[in-house]
């Protein structure tokens, strides 16, 4: 399973919520939908470069100039770089306040990239240490570029999802699959973040579960890893988390696995335990995005509406 990305103190979480804040106003892109990356960019002052890179020497080329010290160095970064680059899709250069996206991923996942990007730039702290390291042989430490990461993550949630506006509409969907598929296209976002977005902000008792594409094992059939695990508050408080780090066509969710061509199951019925030991009848589908396998699962109660009944109004 993937590490955590994003979780942040509620102080943290509220100064990074407020740059954001304050460059969807400089961008004016409130209620505009789906939410208009270019207009956020441009009111960020960046620009973007899209190229693959997967390119490592043409990278070291681009690097190259930004340090005086990398030529006397270059066999052994490039060697580094190479095996660096593998694993990033975005990179943020301060001194021209330009951000470079590989263009080799999806459009959805490259907008999430480019926010990612602009929150590096927008964050004070980041900004100001990036251009530190830049200009030296120092390197960051793992700790605090994991707490930059995460801080640039939730930058890009919220701006994309522009605040709180994707979690109105989605209290007000349906609890099913298509409803973080639908608020996708309308944010211009991946179903993968949607689907997290709609989990994560929901206050019903809801679980997202993220599956990387199945894989066929010897001796065990199909099965997919679980990349992530995405709960509601109301859900996390109730259930106690799954473990698996697999599901097998064995396991109770082994259902879910879309197969022989299908890209959507329905609800399935299951039973779950909550943390008193209780069970309850939940359902759960999925959807196959070609990339990963989405899985919502939610207790039948969650899809009873709750009726209020206001007292009488006394008049004279």
């Amino acid at each position: 399973m993937k590490a955590d990305d994003c979780s942040l103190d509620p102080s943290e979480l509220r100064a990074v919520e407020a740059r954001a804040h304050a460059l969807l106003d400089r961008a004016s892109v409130w209620e505009r939908f789906p939410t208009p990356i270019d207009d956020i960019l441009a009111a960020a002052k960046l620009r973007v470069e899209s190229k693959s890179l997967r390119d490592a020497e043409g990278f070291m080329a681009y690097l190259a100039g930004k340090a005086a010290n990398m030529a006397t160095q270059a066999a052994e970064t490039l060697k580094n770089v190479k095996s660096a680059l593998a694993k990033v899709f975005g990179v943020y250069d301060p001194g021209d306040s330009i951000i470079h996206i590989d263009d080799n991923v999806t459009g959805t996942k490259q907008t999430f990239l480019k926010l990612h990007e602009t929150g590096h730039h927008e964050l004070p702290a980041h900004r100001k240490i990036f251009r530190f390291f830049q200009d030296c042989e120092k390197t960051l430490s793992p700790e605090i570029a994991d707490q930059f990461e995460r801080e640039a993550n939730n930058f890009a949630r919220y701006a994309l999802f522009q605040g709180d506006a994707y979690a109105k509409l989605a209290a007000d969907s349906v609890l099913a699959i298509k409803s973080p598929m639908t608020l996708a296209t309308r944010f211009g976002a991946s179903i993968y973040a949607s689907a997290r977005e709609f989990a994560r902000t929901n206050h019903r008792e809801c679980l997202v579960i993220v599956l990387n594409q199945i894989e066929f094992c010897e001796g065990v059939g199909a099965r997919a890893s679980v990349r992530r695990i995405e709960p509601s508050p109301s859900f996390r408080a109730k259930f106690p988390l799954p473990a698996d780090e697999w599901i097998t066509l064995d396991h109770p969710l082994g259902r879910l696995l879309p197969r022989h061509g299908r890209r959507m199951i329905k609800p399935t019925s299951l039973s779950m335990a909550d943390r008193n030991g209780q069970r309850h009848e939940c359902l759960a589908e999925s959807f196959d995005t070609k990339h990963n396998i989405i899985i919502l699962l939610y207790p039948t109660a969650a899809l009873t509406k709750t009726t209020i009944i206001l007292p009488a109004v006394a008049t004279a």
